[in-house]
């Protein structure tokens, strides 16, 4: 089996453009000590947002790859795929999220949850694992639930694996499954079952994906209660370190946190305890980098500020539009977002300040941020326009990406307290 490495960035880019950057980054980064797996992921909404296929993602990492001399391990990622996307994908990534999360909470047949509560219920009730101050719930009254919430999810794993795996062999490739994208989260007990049936069905499960407390809201922190997160974290971490002594998953088996850009209030934490519990981690940074593609251009100053202009007051006019996909991951105060007219008005770097996610900075408007976060459909429409000004612009744009990723999202996840 193809295994990630211990420590793996996600590193999403809307227009292929940034590749360079993106691993200029990951490898400044091994020169600090910290070594990281790059995985370009880009998911079939955008691909069809933006016109660009995953055959465009796979040339974009093997470019980069080839023109920085990276000889270590690097994937692509089908990222956010079910039964109905995943074909265009199978010849280019090899790395496949599984997204079954529209699965949860579909209903099962009878016979089927009541085979599943008589194979897991327990002595007493409860599942103790060490470490955990409490133990796991077992008995017929959760087991009832969790099979009413999760057991169709896990056979549409397995169909979409089944599927991968007749089309690629399963020794190249990486599988992930994600269920972020919920309403609820999943308890460190749900995880434990969640991880149990996937091993049972013989899905060789490297990341997971679960939904956590609190908001993952697109390009700006975390928000929601630390400590609670930090509860949370700490034993679905305790929760994979038994996954993989006790059910045989795979010992790469590591925890993915979905929406992971920008949420630097909860790097230290998770920093701190995956240090505690010598065990990896992979982030998805996606949206972040078309960001710093527009600070980049509103830098340059010229068209290319004007750009970002046109593209704001168009991103405004047509904001329920771009923002209904992401209604679960975004929180946007129209009261705080500037006018067409004022954001006119802006110099190019009062434009940076105010998309560039620094907390510290007065101008910084998290609003703003999340909006033109959704906006880059309205880049994709200006066609060759934008993409000519990117290379155009390469030099700042490139520079804006790579310390984004090494200093704002590196350096604050693997900093030593």
């Amino acid at each position: 089996m193809k295994k990630l490495g211990k420590y793996s960035f996600g590193t999403g880019d809307r227009f292929g453009r940034q590749g360079k950057a993106q691993l200029q980054a990951i490898m400044d980064a091994g020169s600090l000590g910290i070594e990281l797996i790059p995985v370009w992921n880009k998911s079939h909404r955008e691909h069809t947002t933006i016109g660009t296929t995953p055959a465009d993602t796979r040339r974009e990492a093997d470019e980069a790859v080839r023109a920085l001399g990276w000889n270590n391990p690097y994937f692509v990622d089908a990222d956010h795929i079910n039964l109905s996307n995943v074909e265009g994908f199978l010849p280019h990534c090899d790395f496949f999220t599984m997204d079954v999360a529209s699965a949860i909470g579909k209903p099962v047949t009878p016979e089927e949850a009541e085979a599943f509560v008589a194979d897991n219920a327990t002595p007493g009730g409860v599942i103790h694992l060490p470490g955990m101050d409490r133990p796991v719930p077992a008995d017929e009254k959760y087991l009832r639930r969790f099979a009413k919430q999760y057991l169709h999810a896990i056979n549409e794993a397995e169909k979409i694996y089944d599927h991968i795996s007749r089309h690629r062999n399963a020794e190249e490739i990486v599988i992930e499954v994600s269920m972020d994208e919920v309403d609820q989260p999943q308890s460190p007990a749900d995880l434990y079952f969640i991880l149990k049936l996937l091993a049972e069905k013989n899905i060789p499960v490297q990341t997971i994906a679960p939904r956590f407390s609190g908001r993952f809201n697109k390009g700006v922190d975390y928000v929601g209660d630390l400590k609670k997160f930090e509860e949370e974290f700490e034993q679905d971490l305790i929760v994979l370190s038994h996954a993989r002594a006790g059910f045989g998953l795979p010992d790469s088996l590591k925890l993915s946190i979905h929406s992971g850009s920008d949420k630097f209030s909860i790097y230290p934490v998770m920093g701190r305890l995956i240090r505690k519990y010598e065990q990896g981690i992979h982030v998805k940074t996606a949206g972040t980098t078309w960001l710093e593609e527009l600070i980049g251009l509103a830098l340059a100053g010229g068209t290319a500020t004007e750009m970002v202009k046109h593209i704001y007051a168009e991103a405004l006019k047509r904001r329920e539009e771009l923002t209904a996909p992401y209604a679960e991951v975004i929180d946007i105060n129209t009261r705080s977002l500037p006018t067409a007219a004022e954001f006119a008005s802006y110099n190019e770097q009062k434009i940076a300040a105010s998309l560039r996610h620094d907390p510290e900075n007065p101008q910084f408007n998290p609003h703003l941020r999340q909006l033109m976060h959704v906006a880059y459909k309205i880049a994709a429409e200006m066609g060759d326009d934008y993409l000519r000004m990117l290379d155009t612009q390469e030099e700042i744009i490139s520079r804006q990406v790579r310390e984004n990723l090494i200093e704002r999202h590196i350096k604050r996840l693997f900093a030593q307290s």
